[in-house]
């Protein structure tokens, strides 16, 4: 059962995690870049409980989330990318369970129900959530948070 979601407050699928452990009463953490940076200024301070890494690079805020979390959901538009390939390599070295939704592959229903089953199998205590940012997609967060409300339901 997940009791936890963290991730690194990037605009999109990271957002989106937060805002449906916040709807669900799941508390929410990780790391998020020094000075709260994201691509839309800071992340807001209505997600308390992340803690910034020592510098600004998004690349060490993605693999202490994956180090500090007992998996990873990437959820994408189309095949994954930049930041999303970089956390899938680092799961994997990490040895954590990871899974790689592309939300425009198939039915919402579909997504869940694969979601669904991933979690009860590998049953993670702390979830981080991760994938596009807004700009690159910009129905990401949306997608990601009626699949992830469904799947934690």
């Amino acid at each position: 059962m997940v009791t936890k979601i963290i991730s690194g407050g990037q605009t999109g699928a990271d957002r989106a995690g937060f805002d449906v452990a916040l709807e669900l009463g799941i508390s929410i953490g990780g790391w998020v870049p020094r000075g709260r940076r994201a691509e839309d200024g800071i992340v807001p301070l209505k997600y308390g409980g992340v803690v910034e890494t020592p510098s600004d690079a998004y690349e060490e805020r993605t693999a202490f989330n994956v180090r500090d979390s007992d998996a990873t959901v990437i959820f994408t538009c189309g095949p994954p990318g930049g930041g999303s390939v970089l956390c899938a390599t680092f799961a994997e070295s990490f040895g954590k369970p990871v899974l790689a939704l592309d939300v425009d592959r198939g039915t919402v229903a579909e997504a869940i129900s694969i979601l669904r089953e991933w979690l009860a199998e590998v049953s993670p205590g702390i979830l981080n959530v991760a994938g596009s940012r807004l700009s690159d997609s910009p129905q990401i967060a949306e997608k990601t948070a009626e699949i992830l409300r469904g799947a934690l339901k």
